[in-house]
């Protein structure tokens, strides 16, 4: 069953396969409020195209980072690799439960999700029933967590995403990773444009959502001259000094008009996920990311615009 289930998930895109047994949850994980039959929770992990980070790293391209490392992947790539392995489970008598992460929905009841509208989320609903992706992954043997909190991946460092399926079909486990790629360097810390990550690596996600949307002028390309010209704090915003709350976050977020967004409610990611990118290419310059390529990913120095240009 598990050589069949893993050649069924590379056969429909999937580049990593874990199996955590039930036993590695707590009594109270959501997994069990969801199904509490579970017997192993089956991870599913899908890189994200290399080439799709690097149009941003030159600036060239935007576009295809939101349409097709988060929309399309979220939206049709990965259902679809669960759907067939979840039918594949139902086929041999037993059930199988698919969890995406629905991006309109958290627990909390002040946050956001910076990969999506702020006014699509609907907070504080079904709190009990949101499974922490992450550390799911985690016990999948899919990654570690890095000091951002993103997961790290021995072939794709963060440039993974991913998603599970609950069964009651008991199956050999993945050993977890002994961590071993994040070394606390920081660069993921200093790489965001908005200094939405402290010290300790928390992430302030109404910070992050804020320049993910391209808040930050020298990082981006298509910021008028004018921007925020009715804010009294304008240069600060467009130099990504700007400390913001939920409500002035929202302001700046309403007058973010430079990239249009996908479907779905999903943002253009102007940052392009620079966390994730110093990330990657700190683990790539180190040598400790199993897959290769023939060339680097950063090429030469990284490109900005002068602030004086908005003044």
């Amino acid at each position: 069953m598990k050589k069949k289930i893993i050649e069924l998930a590379k056969a429909n895109g999937t580049d990593s396969v874990g199996f955590a047994p039930s036993t590695r949850f707590s009594e109270d994980d959501p997994i069990f409020k969801i199904m509490p039959e579970t017997k192993t929770v089956i991870g599913l992990g899908f890189r994200i195209l290399r080439g799709i980070y690097r149009g941003i790293e030159e600036g060239s391209t935007y576009y295809q980072y939101t349409t097709m490392a988060v929309e399309n992947m979220e939206e049709t790539v990965m259902p679809m690799a669960q759907l067939k392995i979840s039918m594949m489970l139902e086929e041999n008598g037993f059930i199988a439960l698919p969890q995406r992460r629905h991006q309109q929905i958290m627990a909390e009841t002040d946050s956001t999700n910076p990969e999506v509208a702020y006014d699509a989320v609907y907070r504080g609903k079904t709190a009990e029933t949101q499974i922490d992706f992450e550390h799911t992954a985690v016990k999948c043997g899919l990654g570690e967590l890095g000091l951002h909190g993103a997961l790290l991946n021995d072939d794709f460092g963060p440039m993974i995403r991913y998603c599970f399926i609950l069964t009651d079909a008991e199956i050999a486990a993945t050993e977890e990773y002994t961590p071993h790629l994040c070394d606390k360097c920081g660069k993921c810390i200093s790489a965001c444009p908005g200094g939405a990550i402290d010290e300790n690596g928390k992430v302030d996600p109404w910070q992050c959502a804020v320049y993910y949307n391209g808040a930050n002028g020298t990082r981006n390309p298509f910021m008028p001259p004018d921007a925020f010209s009715d804010m009294d704090n304008r240069l600060e915003i467009i130099a990504g000094e700007a400390k913001v709350t939920p409500d002035t976050a929202k302001k700046i977020l309403d007058k973010i008009y430079f990239y249009p967004p996908a479907q779905h409610a999903y943002q253009c990611s102007i940052c392009g996920r620079a966390c994730d990118v110093e990330c990657y290419v700190h683990l790539e310059e180190k040598g400790v990311l199993k897959k290769k390529y023939k060339t680097p990913f950063r090429k030469r120095e990284k490109w900005s615009f002068d602030l004086d240009s908005f003044k």
